[in-house]
């Protein structure tokens, strides 16, 4: 299921940034020679084109046939796009008529230039159609923000009324923190977001930390080693999680656990006598007692009562439970369609923001460590489908594609941006000799980052 999410996501991804490029083109009344989703190298799982007045397609193709070729076809036809669907989902191109780029070196460009081509068009232009795949992608993201606020709302569990407290991880534990702990306040300045601390806990180094635990708050220094460590030791997910009680949903299928007695509502509390408050300590209590018979204590209708259960040497005993935000006080906003406009861009804005200062991590000692590749996007995707989520994470990607795709490395459509501002501030416009060499070093540049983040997920994944 993340396989398929991941690659549905890519796929919309590709086509509203490109399309993004061809529909400027074509404003310009520059020729789009393909227009492919995902690449393809040595051959095509699909290929379409029309001419003569009616479509043609092929299907598992190597080469296109010479008639489908631009000098062979009529004039009316020239600037008909050939359209396609390679077999690697690593991105996607349009190929625009006089541009150097992926897709052709400056040698493809040994003819006169012709009023059709990118090269022939004012840079103002130029610069709009090289934008455009960025520009779509954020506006696509702020319109996915205002479609989900417009259907769902927005739900915000707000962080005190996680009556649990917060699961940390080892890091800020060995800080002072302690499991059951709620940030209260970072120097001083009160925090309801859980987000938004983590934001402030990672980037803002922050010299204190407020915490309430019990019925007191507590004040702890907070040290630059929080950073280094998490730079270093990459924990997976959130370092501060809503601790959550152990509450039945469901069973699945030859459950042990509904063999033994425990109904939908049972909310499990300890397990042999030992106190467990929260999912994680249960989960880690199976585990120890995977293949043995426990006494599993829980409420039920305020009541409480013990069971016995052999606990199977998978650790699991066939639960699936309910989240916080159905077990706390939720607060939930509904929106009509003109108020989740400004709502989807003010929360995609802080989105690209908050993206933004995280990249600061990649720049530490450890930066590159930090790098993850296909694995770790499609990691964020829900083992079982969740249009909602996959809505939210496909918003988020179309952020992280936009921005960095400006930037200026050759290859990326940031690349072609610096070039042409640098010649219309310059009015100098650079050769196609020198594009072409920067095109190449651009792209090795972009394989080597490529290389190094899914050879991360690859070490990742036997650590």
């Amino acid at each position: 299921m993340k396989v398929l999410a991941l690659l549905l996501s890519l796929t919309l991804l590709v086509i509203t940034h490109e399309f993004g490029h061809l529909g400027i083109a074509k404003l310009f009344h520059t020729r789009v020679r393909r227009f492919y989703v995902f690449f393809n190298w040595k051959f095509s799982i699909f290929k379409a084109k029309k001419f003569d007045g009616k479509w043609h397609f092929l299907f598992f193709n190597a080469e296109t046939p010479e008639s489908w070729n631009e000098e062979n076809l009529k004039e009316e036809d020239k600037d008909n796009t050939l359209w396609g669907l390679g077999w690697i989902p690593l991105g996607g191109y349009c190929d625009i008529a006089g541009m150097i780029d992926e897709t052709k070196s400056a040698d493809d460009l040994a003819s006169e230039p012709q009023p059709w081509e990118y090269r022939s068009k004012p840079a103002w232009q130029r610069l709009c159609m090289i934008s455009a795949g960025v520009v779509v992608n954020f506006i696509s993201a702020l319109l996915i923000y205002t479609c989900i606020f417009a259907h769902w709302g927005k739900d915000e569990l707000p962080m005190r009324n996680a009556m649990l407290g917060y699961e940390y991880h080892q890091i800020l534990l060995d800080e002072g923190f302690e499991n059951g702990d709620i940030v209260w306040a970072i120097d001083g300045v009160e925090v309801t977001d859980l987000a938004e601390s983590q934001q402030k806990l990672l980037l803002n180094k922050p010299s204190n930390v407020t915490l309430k635990r019990g019925d007191s708050l507590v004040t702890i220094p907070f040290s630059d080693r929080v950073i280094a460590r998490v730079n270093q030791e990459r924990p997976k997910g959130l370092i501060l999680g809503v601790r959550s009680p152990f509450v039945v949903k469901d069973f699945v299928p030859g459950s042990v656990a509904k063999s033994a007695g425990l109904k939908i509502g049972d909310s499990v509390v300890c397990i042999n006598g030992d106190s467990t408050p929260s999912y994680t300590e249960i989960t880690a209590a199976l585990a120890e007692n995977a293949g043995d018979s426990i006494l599993i204590g829980f409420y039920r209708s305020n009541t409480f009562q013990e069971i016995a259960m052999e606990v199977p040497s998978s650790g699991k005993i066939g639960v699936q439970l309910m989240k916080p935000t159905e077990l706390f006080a939720v607060q939930h906003t509904d929106y009509n369609f003109f108020q989740a406009i400004p709502a989807g861009i003010s929360y995609g804005c802080e989105t690209l923001g908050t993206y933004v200062s995280s990249l600061k991590m990649l720049f530490t000692k450890n930066g590159a460590q930090n790098l993850g590749g296909f694995i770790s996007i499609g990691s964020i995707f829900p083992d079982e489908w969740n249009w909602l989520q996959f809505w939210d994470i496909t918003a988020l990607l179309a952020i992280i594609l936009a921005f960095m795709n400006v930037i200026p490395i050759p290859g990326l459509d940031g690349g072609h941006i610096l070039f042409t501002l640098w010649e219309m501030i310059t009015r100098r416009k650079p050769s196609d000799k020198f594009l072409d060499r920067a095109q190449t070093v651009g792209l090795i540049l972009l394989l080597a980052l490529l290389v190094i983040a899914n050879g991360n997920d690859i070490i990742r994944l036997f650590q």
